[in-house]
């Protein structure tokens, strides 16, 4: 369910490095590990290579990490003296390690800790830095392309034309970088603009060539070559926005007439570098997540004594709103450098005046509804479900609302600075469903996702429309959201899946929901990454 978002380069490097060696320095080398569940489960996944003699080593080895936005990827750094030939460590030298999460990493971009030789007890001497890297080229080519007095192909019509560009491969073998849309009977097509990465048209070597063929679609047969061309990418950035023109040969034609002139004219209107900046490159490059928390408290949850309530806490101190606090606050928490959250609840009658209310602060102080990172929100919950009375309806928009308020103060700077997650966790239906459509529609502009969580066995209808996974979502005015900015997931799915799957699935949209919004502005992040070419 979860999916890479990238592949994220670490690069490590340590300072005043105890030394365990008679005679010589320490040959110290660094083992990443990654947990695998439990509390002492963990896996080697990379090592750095060793460094002879050496008490401030710069390790030359990037240790690859495949990066998950949705996961708590706990990891281990272990610094060891090596002292024999053998891949075990058991007979080196601990040096000390640091334990923390590839979030906590990528979001300082140079994280630096003193070594502990166990959690909680420093080494005494020796400090450990890690920066991350995603290491990829990020360079997109924009193109504008259109043709004129193309051949005709269709014996009923004109041609049915449509774009195809290789790169170059292994030998004659040339591989398929983007297909265009067709365009229907037309042998004077204008396609739209598109965007294609340099890796794949290229391998990122503006030097070598491309292949741009035009082909006729046929529904009931392959499609017919209507001609090719082939030129270097530098020769295609130099246009820029000035209109250069090259004919489309068609190979069998030319050999066969000796006044064959071309099938066709390509219009190059215009093709430029642009960088596609991802996930990674907005929060390494000071993107804070802000995270917020909408607790639905309305009656239908049943009344929080009883065991059969959704509200009611288990012995063992838990229910599914509990859950679902946890399980994805602790990812959003790496993301977010002061660990103040907003909690807030709604449809439930408030002290003292008992009215009902649907955005109260989960604190009950409404000129500072922040909680003290993920176990601040789960000490307000237990604090408020033994104060309120459950009441209702069960009304979205207003906390929707109130988060907008602050994303749309945060859109007018016209920097990459900040993003909001709004979690509502809900048992039911929605009463004020319109609001709640006109609401989204307007977030949809904004630096900001929605995460809904259902809880208990309810018809979830109502959220899998606001999802808009089967259709567009539009207000009540007909207004299409600007993007896809919600997720719907029912907690029931997860009763017997991993803790971490829940967080996984929720989280999984909102990497490309951020790129999307600040693509949408055109907004590169605050610190951008150095080109890599």
């Amino acid at each position: 369910m979860a999916h890479c978002v990238t592949k994220v380069h670490l690069t490590i490097s340590c300072e005043n490095l105890m030394d365990k060696d008679v005679g010589s320095l320490s040959d110290p080398l660094c083992v990443l590990l990654q947990n695998t569940g439990g509390d002492d489960q963990w896996m080697e996944l990379d090592r750095t290579e060793r460094v002879k003699n050496c008490q401030k080593p710069e390790f030359a080895k990037k240790l690859e990490v495949d990066y998950y936005f949705e996961r708590v990827q706990k990891l281990k750094f272990g610094v060891y003296d090596i002292d024999n030939k053998s891949s075990e460590l058991n007979d080196d030298d601990y040096l000390g390690g640091v334990e923390c999460t590839l979030g906590q990493i990528v979001s300082s971009k140079t994280f630096t800790r003193p070594l502990q030789l166990k959690k909680g007890k420093l080494a005494g001497k020796g400090n450990i830095t890690i920066i991350a890297e995603e290491m990829q080229d990020k360079r997109m080519a924009v193109l504008q392309l259109e043709a004129r007095n193309l051949d005709k192909k269709d014996f009923m019509g004109k041609s049915d034309p449509f774009l195809e560009l290789f790169r170059q491969g292994d030998g004659d073998k040339w591989q398929l970088a983007y297909r265009s849309e067709v365009i229907k009977n037309n042998l004077n097509p204008n396609w739209k603009t598109f965007s294609v990465s340099l890796q794949s048209l290229c391998n990122g070597d503006l030097q070598k060539p491309i292949k741009v063929a035009c082909n006729d679609m046929d529904e009931s047969s392959s499609s017919d070559l209507i001609g090719e061309f082939t030129v270097p990418v530098k020769e295609l950035l130099e246009t820029k926005d000035q209109v250069v023109e090259f004919e489309f040969i068609h190979p069998e034609k030319k050999k066969k007439k000796k006044s064959y002139k071309n099938s066709g004219i390509i219009r190059v209107r215009s093709c430029k570098i642009e960088t596609e900046y991802s996930f990674l490159d907005y929060v390494m490059g000071g993107c804070q997540i802000n995270f917020t928390v909408g607790i639905d408290f309305t009656g239908s949850n049943g009344d929080p004594r009883s065991p059969n309530s959704l509200h009611y806490i288990s012995p063992n101190g838990v229910n599914e709103y509990l859950t679902a606090i946890w399980s994805v606050g602790l990812v959003v928490q790496d993301y977010d450098t002061d660990k103040l959250f907003p909690a807030f609840g709604f449809g439930a009658q408030v002290p003292p005046n008992w009215q009902v209310s649907h955005e109260f602060s989960l604190n009950f102080d409404p000129n500072n509804p922040y909680c003290q990172g993920v176990q601040g929100i789960i000490d307000a919950y237990r604090n408020a479900i033994v104060n309120v009375r459950l009441y209702g309806p069960t009304n979205f928009s207003p906390i929707i609302t109130h988060v907008s308020r602050f994303a749309a103060a945060s859109a007018q700077a016209p920097t990459a600075a900040q993003y909001y997650v709004l979690l509502i966790i809900t048992d039911g239906e929605i009463t004020d469903l319109d609001q709640t459509r006109n609401a989204i529609v307007e977030a949809s502009k904004l630096p900001m996702s929605i995460i809904i969580v259902g809880v208990g066995n309810a018809d979830f209808k109502a959220m899998e429309f606001l999802d808009g996974d089967d259709g567009v979502l539009k207000s009540l005015a007909g207004e299409q959201v600007a993007r896809d900015i919600v997720q719907f997931v029912p907690f029931r799915h997860f009763q017997n899946a991993p803790k971490e799957a829940l967080a996984q699935t929720v989280l999984a949209e909102v990497p490309k929901q951020l790129v999307s919004y600040f693509k949408m502005r055109n907004l590169p992040p605050v610190n951008p990454p150095n080109p890599t070419q």
